[in-house]
């Protein structure tokens, strides 16, 4: 029977023992390792982090419309805002809302009504400038953001948007109907705050759409 050399005892004796429960190093877990786990996990996060921009861009956004909805709209407006007082810009506020909306969807249907809906998104659309903010507010009302104009051309530019809405027509049933709508309009300037922005703008709404219906009348 063979002896274990000085050797073997000494290697023996100096073999670190691992603690229960505890793994040990794999091949992996080196510099090597540690490089490979950091750019796993930075693709992870990125992957993560574009998901999350996916999500919020979807939760802000008028599903039916492809615009911004009120929560990305109302965000919109904060910004648009702030950059105004930071740089003393000059800007519009145009609430609008849609006229006859709902008898069309009552004689019609709901498909009828998002119909309407769909182009009054478009002509807005084709109306401002790609630097403009276009939302839908909720139901039939309608926002706009308009840059660098003053109150002159705002003013002229709210009358713009009704007389091209006023202008479309609709076939529904073998029946011509028309929307129409009324605008509202509030400057934006240093002055200004975005709920109070709003609530002026849709109060000037309403005021017009009176307005409209006494001439309608007339």
């Amino acid at each position: 029977m063979m002896r274990a050399g000085p050797a073997g005892k000494r290697g023996a004796r100096y073999r670190r023992k691992v603690p229960p429960g505890v793994r040990s190093p794999g091949p992996g877990s080196g510099p090597a390792g540690a490089r490979q786990t950091i750019r796993r996990l930075k693709t992870e996060l990125t992957a993560a982090q574009a998901r999350i921009a996916e999500l919020t861009a979807c939760a802000e956004r008028d599903f039916l419309l492809d615009i911004f909805n009120r929560r990305g709209f109302a965000r919109e407006l904060h910004r648009s805002i702030a950059f105004i007082k930071r740089y003393e810009a000059t800007g519009a506020l145009v609430v609008l809302d849609v006229d006859r909306l709902k008898p069309i969807n009552d004689t019609f249907g709901h498909a009828a009504g998002d119909e309407v809906l769909k182009a009054v998104a478009r002509v807005l659309g084709e109306q401002v400038r790609s630097s403009d903010v276009i939302g839908r507010l909720g139901g039939d009302e309608f926002g706009v953001l308009l840059w660098h104009l003053c109150e002159t051309d705002a003013r002229a530019k709210a009358a713009a948007l009704e007389e091209a809405i006023d202008g479309m027509t609709f076939t529904f049933g073998g029946q011509t109907v028309h929307a129409g709508a009324s605008a509202g309009m509030a400057l934006l300037d240093k002055r200004v705050n975005p709920v109070r922005a709003l609530e002026e703008a849709d109060r000037a709404m309403y005021i017009r759409k009176a307005q409209r219906r006494h001439e309608i009348r007339a």
